[in-house]
């Protein structure tokens, strides 16, 4: 006789584009993953009520609700995911820890340090399980390239060069978004694309030690958009551009090695273009989102004559996750770094322990945030523990 696995009642606050990948991961998580608690979608929540009915409907869960608070305070639900834009984070995050809920939070996982900092705080006061969507981490590629840098298979890391490219927002016609206040986003590239290309850096080489950056805004003012029923841009109408189009970084970490890094919403013919390469003193590892089951990886013990990158499709069963899918070669998609994520958040909320990436890495992401917006403004190198010694962060290891 089969035993019925204890199920965890998630509530969701938003439902647009993250709202929909983290649906569809809750919903096939079952499929693949044999967890040892299973999601079950309760309840999503949005301002609008026809559009948050609709999305209720479409994606699969059983209820909705027009007020986030009302959410976090229902008996019902013991998983609170917050997918909704950066400056809502922090109180919504309290909010749940409070209310001793669970939480899986999108990224960046607030809009400064302090913020980020006080989050860390509450889950842990509270004892909650939590988790950071830095999803990228979770493409099979990336975690074998986890796996041979902790061989030593690489030796010694010298280099990462880290680049996340998109044209976006190439257009100047295009009309200005919340993505473009600083107010609601905190930080423009940097924040929304280049938080996953150093989040990836923390997980593959190590912490930062210094950084020193250059910003910059292309197009400072953009039409403003009529958000109401009937959705209408007015040329005649402009607003600031309050955060950075594009953003160049070098960094030091601490255990030697060099880095840099670039993020960019105005790199033509780049739509998503999520691109590493690490370099060791006996190997190399590149990796490219656009193209995500495969690793590029070289050695440099090879014999005369056959040295140089060799590709590896990461979709066998000794690659980390992918044996849950498909056969060799029947490759998986964006969708899936969610549901590998969300396996390791069900596993984690079993067994009482907070998978990473949790609210630590966010707060050290954060701090890294934080280290380049103040070099980029003083013009000069900061050392990371500037910004997490004035923020009073003395309980990170």
């Amino acid at each position: 006789m089969s035993i019925e696995k204890k199920k965890v009642r998630v509530g969701m606050i938003g439902y647009k584009f993250m709202g929909k990948a983290h649906s569809l991961a809750y919903r096939n998580l079952p499929f693949f993953f044999d967890t040892k608690v299973v999601p079950v979608m309760q309840a999503i929540s949005g301002r609008n009520e026809a559009g948050v009915k609709k999305a209720a409907e479409k994606m699969g869960w059983a209820s909705y609700e027009t007020d986030w608070r009302k959410l976090i305070q229902r008996d019902d639900i013991d998983v609170i995911d917050i997918v909704t834009p950066n400056s809502t984070h922090f109180e919504m995050a309290i909010a749940a820890a409070e209310a001793g809920k669970h939480i899986i939070c999108e990224k960046p996982l607030s809009m400064n340090v302090n913020q980020a900092k006080r989050m860390y705080e509450a889950v842990q006061k509270n004892g909650v399980i939590h988790m950071i969507c830095h999803n990228y981490r979770f493409a099979p590629a990336v975690q074998y390239a986890k796996k041979l840098i902790d061989q030593g298979r690489l030796g010694n890391i010298r280099h990462i060069r880290g680049t996340y490219l998109q044209d976006a927002s190439m257009d100047p016609n295009l009309p200005i978004t919340w993505r473009a206040k600083k107010e609601i986003t905190g930080s423009g590239a940097l924040g929304d694309i280049g938080s996953h290309s150093l989040d990836l850096a923390r997980f593959l080489v190590g912490e930062f030690q210094e950084v020193v950056g250059v910003m910059e805004t292309f197009v400072k003012q953009r039409p403003i958009q009529n958000e109401g029923l009937n959705v209408q841009v007015d040329a005649t109408k402009m607003g600031e551009v309050t955060v950075d189009d594009a953003t160049v970084i070098l960094a030091r970490f601490e255990n030697g090695a060099i880095g840099t890094f670039e993020a960019t919403k105005f790199a033509g013919g780049n739509l998503n273009g999520n691109r590493f390469e690490i370099n060791g003193d006996k190997g190399s590892i590149r990796w490219d989102l656009e193209n995500l089951n495969n690793l590029d990886v070289y050695f440099a013990d090879d014999e005369p004559g056959l040295r140089g990158f060799r590709t590896i499709n990461c979709t066998e069963e000794i690659h980390p996750y992918a044996g849950a899918y498909w056969p060799p070669a029947h490759i998986i998609g964006y969708e899936h770094t969610f549901i590998n994520l969300l396996s390791d958040f069900m596993n984690g909320i079993a067994d009482g322990i907070s998978p990473k990436p949790n609210f630590e890495d966010g707060l050290r992401n954060q701090i890294v945030l934080e280290s380049i917006e103040k070099s980029a403004m003083q013009k000069s190198w900061v050392n990371i523990s500037e910004i997490s010694n004035n923020s009073l962060v003395t309980n990170l290891k």
